[in-house]
């Protein structure tokens, strides 16, 4: 769309085009322009105020962060079992305002104000659910990093063993990511007004709760498809573990093939199977129609074109699961005996879900937003100097150069605050890696340097995509501390233990710089208090480095195998990213990098295959058309995946999403969000419970039924 330029002396009136030269100061005047001119003000897109609503006097309450850290510890739990299965986790942001409201709005008429009642608006519910997105976080690092420690055997035996120093390693992750994304709010919510589509979504889910004439029924109604969802799951995944092969899992190659169909045997070797995962299916409804067929087209790719090409070539291999059923093969081994000459196909396409290349990509293209807006970083960085002499007020950058922010200066967050923060957390930083994981003080510094560089990464991409590459990331900066200490006379284990922490101090930085930045959109459309959400993530972040932690340990006592490399073969969770994270380690620290040629080769090819692809998109396909242009990383993560499972549920869900918005859009903007919201923390609360009864010895492993799995009859559990 043009905009027509009113010029007068140079330059523009239009609120919208000064945000892209960064001249909008002064807003209350611009906007007295526009009225002159009789033009809409485009560059507030802020929800106005609801003039019918009680003022809300307090937006950070006890009663909000509280609920809102029970809420996130729900999402924390939650995402360490999907993260340890898939790889993936989600956050809580929809959980946290939609239960959150459904708390706080009944007690806040039924107790009075000494007892936490009192108002509850639309404003205070941001604040609980920042507490909860930031209660849900760091899952991943249980679910990456700290898995191929102990696989590599470079950790204490156990996890409950290292239970202090997982607790201190987490706290490094939980702030330093969160001061850093509080000057980039400038730059990515008030200059670019980048969508952040998952934020901007609860925003509007926040609104509908408080604000209009149908407001509480709709409220109710949101709450009611969450709570049944919710329970649905749990129970769906909890008695699922009694008859895996039948509730969770269809086998359908392996049951073809024992009815004759032999070449059905493909099928179950090459990981298609069926599962009915509540959590991915809501997955594929919220991240759409192109997310979902990209990653259900790499899996296509990877694992029904790829792999049974290498087989057929020699280029890969397997191994013989059942002597009864010779053409019943394991292909997924990630053995590292002979890797180069004879990988699993598993291990062969791996590679391909790494390259850097992709890293490399979105790099270039956070840091050219960055160039552009230069002034305003600039004025950023040397507003440190002139806090120390006092000299705060005085900018050498001109006012006309600033960008025009609407919070404010008693709601912002100060520069001494998240400077004097990020200071203390880098300290902290390279106090615990030198003392408890033998990192050199320099090293630490280039991993913090690095983390910093490539949340900008994660923001960008969060921002416009609503996918953060936070393990792409942390294998990107795995791969550069490893390179730096790769002829240091460290020994083999410990510049292993260096790069894996490099790359965890990374993937944390960047889920805590995207999660907060989030929130601050949702605060900005909301017109709620940036420092508010600063103080409720803060807290949030307490309860996420212990919960994450502790169902780390519980999940690890359950299934041992999480952390035994030598029984991954028959390990019930997938484990994507610690595979990757291992390899990493082991090919920075290798005297010849264990890749297959043929291997490298071809992710060099489909690497550079992605960057075309994103060229074009960006430079010949129209934006309305972008939808149509499959995602590379969507792709990629098919290949780091050994199982189609989720990419099946994921296809499945956002084709009925799709159908749903085009067949009754009221009912979907309803109870889409909602149901989504609890179908994910269902299925992650059953996997807790599965654990507790695995580690009572109750569970299906013990009284449950191997019907429907692979291998000879009442052969294996598969669950």
């Amino acid at each position: 769309m043009e905009l027509k330029d009113y010029d007068m002396h140079s330059k523009s009136l239009d609120p919208s085009m000064q945000a892209e030269k960064g001249e909008v100061l002064d807003h209350k005047a611009a906007q007295r322009n526009d009225d002159e001119l009789g033009l809409i003000d485009p560059y507030d897109e802020q929800f106005p105020d609801d003039e019918e609503g009680e003022v809300e006097t307090q937006q950070l309450t006890v009663r909000a962060v509280l609920v809102g850290c029970i809420l996130g510890g729900v999402i924390a739990a939650s995402n360490v079992y999907l993260g340890l299965k898939t790889g993936w986790s989600f956050g809580a942001s929809f959980f946290g305002s939609i239960l959150g409201y459904a708390i706080l709005k009944p007690l806040s008429k039924a107790l009075p104000k000494h007892l936490g009642g009192g108002h509850f608006g639309p404003k205070e519910n941001v604040c609980c659910q920042s507490a909860a997105t930031a209660a849900g976080s760091l899952g991943l690092l249980f679910a990456s990093g700290f898995p191929a420690a102990y696989q590599l055997g470079i950790m204490k035996k156990s996890p409950k063993e290292d239970f202090a120093r997982l607790i201190t390693f987490t706290a490094c992750c939980a702030y330093y990511g969160m001061f850093f994304a509080i000057p980039l709010r400038k730059i990515y919510i008030l200059r670019q007004k980048l969508v952040f589509p998952s934020p901007t979504a609860t925003a509007h889910t926040i609104r509908s709760l408080h604000v209009g004439a149908g407001a509480e029924l709709e409220a109710k109604k949101k709450t009611k498809a969450l709570t049944l969802s919710f329970a649905i799951a749990v129970v769906w995944r909890t008695i699922s573990y009694y008859a895996p092969g039948i509730l969770w899992d269809w086998h359908w190659g392996w049951t073809l093939y024992r009815l004759g169909w032999t070449n059905m045997i493909y099928a179950e070797n090459l990981g298609f199977i069926l599962e009915f995962t509540p959590a991915f299916l809501a997955a594929g409804a919220l991240s759409g129609i192109n997310a979902s067929y990209s990653f259900f087209g790499g899996t296509v790719l990877a694992w029904g074109i790829i792999a049974p090409a290498l087989v057929t070539t020699g280029k890969a291999f397997g191994k013989a699961s059942e002597k009864k059923y010779p053409e019943f093969v394991n292909y997924m081994s990630m053995s590292l005996e002979d890797p180069i000459n004879k990988p699993s196909p598993r291990y062969w396409l791996l590679w391909y879900g790494l390259p850097v290349i992709c890293i490399l990509l979105m790099l270039f293209g956070a840091f050219a937003e960055l160039g552009a807006n230069y002034k305003t970083l600039w004025d950023m960085i040397s507003g440190v100097p002139a806090l120390l002499t006092r000299r705060g007020r005085n900018s050498k950058v001109a006012q006309q150069d600033r960008i025009w922010d609407p919070a404010p200066a008693h709601e912002s967050v100060p520069l001494w605050m998240w400077t004097g923060g990020l200071a203390l957390s880098i300290i902290f930083t390279c106090v615990v890696l030198a003392l408890q994981y033998g990192v050199p003080v320099g090293v630490s510094i280039l991993g913090i340097l690095f983390a910093f560089i490539l949340s900008i990464v994660g923001a960008e991409a969060t921002g416009r995509t609503d996918i953060t590459p936070i393990t792409k990331i942390g294998n990107t900066c795995q791969v550069i501390v490893g390179s730096a200490i790769r002829n240091s006379h460290y020994p083999i284990p410990r510049q292993q233990l260096i790069s894996l922490s490099g790359a965890m101090v990374a993937q944390g930085a960047a889920e805590q710089s995207s999660s907060m930045l989030g929130d601050l959109k949702t605060a900005h459309l909301m017109r709620a208090s940036p420092r508010v959400q600063f103080y409720a993530q803060l807290i949030g972040s307490l309860v996420a480095i212990f919960m994450s932690a502790g169902m780390y340990v519980l999940f690890s006592t359950a299934y041992p195998c999480i952390n035994d490399l030598d029984a991954q073969d028959s390990c019930s969770f997938s484990l994507p990213d610690v595979g990757s994270y291992r390899a990493i380690a082991q090919a920075v620290t290798s005297p010849t990098l264990p890749v297959p040629p043929s291997s490298g080769y071809t992710a060099i090819g489909l690497g550079i295959f992605a960057i075309l692809l994103v060229i074009v998109k960006h430079s010949f396909v129209p934006p309305s058309h972008h939808g149509y242009v499959p995602n590379p990383v969507a792709m990629g993560l098919a290949f780091v995946l050994n199982i189609s499972t989720y990419s099946f549920a994921m296809l499945f869900g956002s084709t009925l999403a799709w159908l749903w918005l085009r067949r009754n859009p009221g009912s979907y903007g309803i109870y889409c969000y909602a149901i989504a919201a609890g179908m994910i923390a269902g299925e992650g609360i059953g996997g807790i419970v599965g654990a507790i009864l695995e580690i009572a010895k109750v569970s299906g492993k013990y009284y449950g039924t191997s019907a429907g799995c692979p291998g000879v009859p009442g052969g294996d559990y598969c669950g």
